[in-house]
């Protein structure tokens, strides 16, 4: 079955940087567009960021120039480097992926569990 498995959220001062990680895991064929998105209670979920399997990346405007996402297709991890942190960036953080893997057919998308990411001013 395949997961998705999201680390490195916590808690960290207005300023600073965190590094979200995402590894998927289970028989996977091939990983298509990924993402990571965030949720604070009462609000829908928001996109974030966006990479291409070729590494074409799209940015939410409240984050750009300050969060940076990147993927490693060998080892099927997606990264979310974040700097300048603000406190209105605190949320719970979602991978996201579209997989082609079992079950089938075709791809399905994919979420993980979150992670908490809590920014103190």
């Amino acid at each position: 079955q395949v997961q998705l498995v999201e680390s490195g959220g916590g808690l960290v001062q207005a300023g600073g940087s965190l590094r979200l990680s995402c590894a998927a895991s289970g028989t996977i064929f091939s990983i298509n567009d990924m993402a990571w998105y965030r949720q604070v209670p009462g609000k829908q979920r928001e996109l974030v960021a966006t990479i291409t399997r070729g590494g074409t990346t799209n940015y939410a405007d409240s984050v750009k120039g300050r969060f940076t996402i990147s993927r490693d297709n060998a080892k099927k991890m997606v990264y979310l480097q974040m700097n300048s942190l603000k406190p209105e960036d605190t949320s719970v953080y979602y991978c996201n992926a579209d997989i082609w893997g079992i079950p089938g057919p075709g791809s399905r998308e994919y979420w993980g569990q979150g992670t908490q990411v809590t920014v103190s001013s």
